[in-house]
């Protein structure tokens, strides 16, 4: 067996994550949000806007290429579980698919101008399909590389909260810089068009150095007894792993209600509340409640668990997103609460599914002896894309059924209903689903640490895993 830089003791615990650790995963997916939240928050709107797009077209767009997206996933897990070099499984994608992935983000919004409508939307269709296949090959190792740096359930919350932090500081910077430009660039296409070419230039410098943070400090610690997993492997273990497929389910229904709000996030600031400068104001108190929510999950975790902590932040959300379709227009400072508190749920529910996640790595190799970081976080990562397609069709074919128009700056009152739809009540049917799928989740903390002690133990007799996969 190739020998890797993980700690080759099977018995042993991995050391303590230092602090350097924690904010150079934080530091990973505040470059993955760069290229992931820049589209999900922004480029429907460039699309319509400023590329002349219209929302029905731009609705299958992201329907087809972010499905596209998922099975991207599935291909970058298996590369990710037949890959070990010297520098590692995972590390050494965030060094090699930096500029790619970065690059590829500049080209999305940077869309010719002269261009017919069927030229229009082939670009669109290439540079959006080969940003997404770049971006699985990044993020599924950031993802994977989670549960092979510790294997403590609270150090593995701590990563979640840090990487939400991550996140949170990138969408807060990107209303900070973006909300301005759409503001100040009404009726100006063109102009709008030189200043996101501009931005996301910038966001290349900036990731580049981001991802090499990451690199430099990550450190794979976690026992494996196979290096390069097969196919037949990887199949098994996802075979087996019930957890994982339930939290699927469940992570699923819920990402169709945040990117369905995420979606239509600008055009509910600009339209509906009438100033797109609100965005900052609603990016701030939804984004930025990972700040307050961070420190308070680990603690969470310990009181209730992970399952339940999931059902009481799904709840607040139902509240919020009622919130933000409800709160009437002429009072924002309503719809900016509603935010606040949707964002406390979305903070709550995703720092919470990816601790959750990497436990499922720990129930697939005690069914089969086998680590499947790679497939494992693939599968939960298609997912999300799929969850992205399916949360920004929805809400692009909300807004065109009623009447959404690009050309107009002032839309009808049948336009902005639909608006508020698509960012609160749609969200909130979704929220619900959530919850029930996630009520039945059977992998509880006690169960947790008792597959742990069993793993270890039999790696230390030698004895084989209850459905050995690894022959």
């Amino acid at each position: 067996m190739t020998s890797t830089p993980a700690a080759q003791d099977a018995t042993a615990e991995a050391p303590p994550l230092r602090r350097v650790q924690l904010w150079g995963y934080a530091a990973g997916d505040a470059a993955n949000n760069l290229a992931f939240s820049m589209s999900s928050a922004f480029l429907l709107l460039y699309y319509t806007d400023v590329a002349g797009i219209s929302a029905a077209a731009v609705a299958t767009l992201f329907l087809l290429v972010r499905i596209f997206d998922a099975f991207a996933d599935i291909f970058a897990g298996r590369v990710v579980d037949r890959t070990m070099t010297r520098w590692g499984k995972f590390r050494p994608f965030f060094l090699f698919g930096a500029v790619p992935v970065l690059g590829l983000s500049v080209a999305v919004f940077s869309v010719p101008s002269g261009l017919g409508g069927t030229a229009t939307l082939v670009y669109a269709y290439v540079t959006y399909a080969a940003l997404g296949l770049a971006y699985s090959l990044v993020n599924i190792p950031y993802g994977s590389l989670a549960s092979a740096m510790t294997q403590r359930p609270d150090e593995r919350a701590k990563l979640a909260s840090y990487r939400m932090i991550g996140t949170a500081s990138t969408i807060i910077m990107l209303a900070f810089v973006v909300a301005p430009q759409i503001e100040g660039s009404k009726g100006d296409p063109a102009q709008f068009q030189r200043s996101l070419t501009l931005t996301t230039l910038a966001f290349l410098v900036v990731g580049v150095g981001l991802y090499w943070f990451l690199f430099k400090t990550a450190r794979e610690t976690v026992y494996r007894e196979v290096d390069h997993v097969s196919m037949r492997q990887s199949l098994e273990t996802l075979r087996h792993n019930r957890p994982l497929l339930m939290l699927c389910g469940g992570s699923l229904l819920f990402l169709l209600a945040m990117f369905s709000l995420q979606s239509v996030q600008a055009y509910y600031a600009r339209d509906v509340l009438g100033n797109a400068n609100y965005l900052i104001v609603l990016t701030i108190l939804s984004a930025g409640a990972i700040f307050a929510i961070a420190p308070v999950i680990p603690r969470m975790v310990r009181t209730l668990g992970k399952k339940r902590s999931f059902i009481t932040f799904g709840l607040i959300g139902i509240v919020g997103s009622v919130g933000i379709t409800l709160a009437p227009p002429d009072r924002p400072v309503l719809a900016i609460v509603a935010f606040g508190v949707m964002g406390i749920a979305i903070a709550g529910v995703n720092t919470l599914m990816w601790a959750l996640e990497a436990d499922t790595v720990e129930y697939g190799e005690w069914r089969t002896g086998v680590r499947t970081e790679g497939i494992t976080y693939a599968l939960f990562s298609f997912t999300r894309k799929v969850g992205q397609a399916l949360g920004g069709a929805v809400a692009g074919f909300v807004i065109a059924a009623g009447g959404y128009s690009g050309e107009v700056v002032r839309q009808s009152d049948e336009a902005l209903w639909s608006i508020r739809l698509a960012a609160g009540l749609i969200p909130a049917g979704f929220i619900v689903l959530a919850i029930t799928v996630i009520f039945f989740y059977p992998l509880t903390e006690k169960f947790f640490a008792q597959m742990v002690a069993e793993t270890k133990a039999r790696r230390a007799g030698g004895t084989p895993a209850p459905d050995d996969a690894t022959g």
